[in-house]
């Protein structure tokens, strides 16, 4: 992973005036501009069929835009130097919502399948790799031989991240990273995301409409609506803004219980999120 002081980047995505279109030319995104720093958990949120997902493919490269300029790590998905945008790649992780695991493929095989696709290591090597992944999301050897089938849905999240982790990342990629868990396996994914940034300091870009997650994981708020990013700020001035889709959000019922939730962790907690 790359450290402050060695040629590090200050920013780890930056996208400008991104036209974004789906379909037979409906524009999703217009004049969309992003940046996520190298040392920052970012949230992004935004209504049903505001193009998050979308924007996450782009951001992989899965998509290429209609116009715009996207850059991953300093690096566009359009440089002509192929070992640049491998290399780009590799120094991201993504969780998907649902998983996304193989599941003709044990957890073993699941986590080793990058490091085998990277090449360059024998099977020794990847063994002690995925053990100690397995460690970090606190999972035992044992649980390498399960097949995704065989597994909870906590279980299948933290060999998700375990996989995103693999190739030991500067950037980690969260598409709804605690849907579907119940709010005890909820709050321990959370911890275990604290835990692991605290250890290992990459980038986090999370999507997620779960505020208590994002109160407890949040350094910066980016808000998709109207087309484009209409707010990229602390949680303090993004709830403090005058947009329906903000007030909605965080001014409900559920917004004021994350807050008090929050708040009732001690004021140093909030004092950098709210």
């Amino acid at each position: 992973m790359a450290q402050a002081g060695d040629g590090a980047e200050q920013y780890v995505i930056e996208i400008e005036n991104l036209v974004n279109t789906i379909g037979q030319g409906l524009i999703l995104h217009k004049d969309l501009n992003f940046k996520v720093r190298r040392d920052e958990v970012m949230s992004l949120v935004g209504g049903s069929g505001s193009g998050k997902t979308q924007l996450v493919r782009v951001i992989l490269g899965l998509k290429r835009p209609t116009a715009g300029r996207v850059r991953v790590f300093g690096v566009s998905w359009d440089d002509p130097s192929a070992k640049k945008v491998r290399d780009a790649r590799r120094r991201m992780g993504m969780l998907f919502q649902n998983g996304a695991l193989y599941s003709a493929l044990t957890v073993y095989d699941n986590i080793a399948f990058p490091l085998r696709e990277r090449g360059g290591l024998d099977e020794d090597a990847i063994r002690a790799i995925v053990n100690t992944k397995l460690a970090q999301v606190e999972l035992e050897p044992v649980h390498g031989k399960l097949l995704p089938a065989n597994l909870s849905g906590g279980m299948v999240k933290r060999v998700s991240l375990a996989r995103a982790l693999a190739l030991a990342p500067d950037l980690l990629i969260l598409d709804e990273p605690t849907a579907g868990l119940d709010p005890d396996r909820s709050e321990g994914f959370v911890r275990l995301i604290k835990r692991l940034r605290e250890d290992h300091r990459f980038a986090v870009l999370m999507v997620t409409h779960d505020l208590d997650t994002l109160y407890e994981l949040t350094d910066r708020v980016a808000v998709l609506a109207d087309q484009h990013i209409i707010a990229c700020d602390t949680l303090a001035a993004v709830r403090a803004m005058d947009h329906r889709f903000v007030q909605n959000f965080f001014g409900g019922e559920r917004g004021r219980r994350a807050l008090d939730i929050g708040a009732a962790s001690g004021p140093e907690n909030m004092e950098s999120r709210v």
